[in-house]
């Protein structure tokens, strides 16, 4: 009978040659992401009372915990902002970031509370080994309506892993559609005035909610 001692090393050996023959988890493919992260989000919708019956404040924290950690939040707002960015301070590009991260929020919660209704239905991507930007494109059936269409523009990141930088919500890309007007307000006041400009966005929807679904 062997010693305790080499059946325990000729274990701990046969352990980390497995670990280190198993090949790393492959990252999730980015049409696989969207549909994934957009499926659970319209589930939970129908599934809650609440958003069901349309609070605003509770999509936006749905949107919150599911899509944003598949946001590239700094890079998408680089691009919203233009050339620009690199004139911010680095304080006025954690603000930046801050507002317009809330603006898409916002937006993408109140387009989620209308698809909910629907049934979505995600168009076949076609990508290369290679690719590193793609376009996930999405469209949600209505009853007696036009479709919904949604899309999301994401690239590869340091970890092989696929993060969002635009989205399209009713038609509309957020970064393409944001883009002439943040440059018009950095134009007529700087920086300062483009983070008044997104302030007032965001405050404007939150005056919008109803007075139960308003931050207390």
């Amino acid at each position: 009978m062997k010693p305790i001692a080499s059946l325990v090393a000729g274990a701990v050996l046969a352990c980390s040659i497995g670990t280190i023959a198993a090949p790393a988890a492959a990252a999730e493919a980015p049409d696989a992401l969207v549909k994934r992260v957009f499926t659970d989000m319209v589930e939970a919708v129908k599934a809650d009372p609440a958003l069901r019956a349309g609070d605003r404040r509770k999509a936006a924290a749905l949107v919150e915990s599911q899509l944003l950690p598949h946001i590239a939040f700094q890079h998408m707002t680089a691009i919203a902002v233009g050339r620009s960015w690199r004139q911010a301070t680095p304080e006025q590009q954690m603000r930046l970031v801050s507002e317009f991260r809330d603006l898409v929020v916002h937006a993408y919660a109140d387009a989620l509370l209308q698809a909910a209704d629907g049934t979505p239905a995600f168009v076949p991507l076609r990508i290369h080994p290679a690719d590193s930007d793609v376009e996930v494109r999405t469209q949600v059936a209505m009853a007696g309506a036009a479709p919904l269409a949604f899309g999301y523009r994401l690239e590869k990141g340091a970890h092989e892993d696929w993060k969002i930088y635009d989205i399209k919500v009713m038609d509309a890309w957020l970064v393409e559609t944001m883009k002439p007007s943040f440059g018009a307000e950095i134009n007529r006041g700087g920086i300062d005035a483009l983070l008044a400009g997104l302030r007032e966005r965001n405050r404007r929807w939150e005056a919008t909610l109803l007075p139960a679904q308003r931050r207390q």
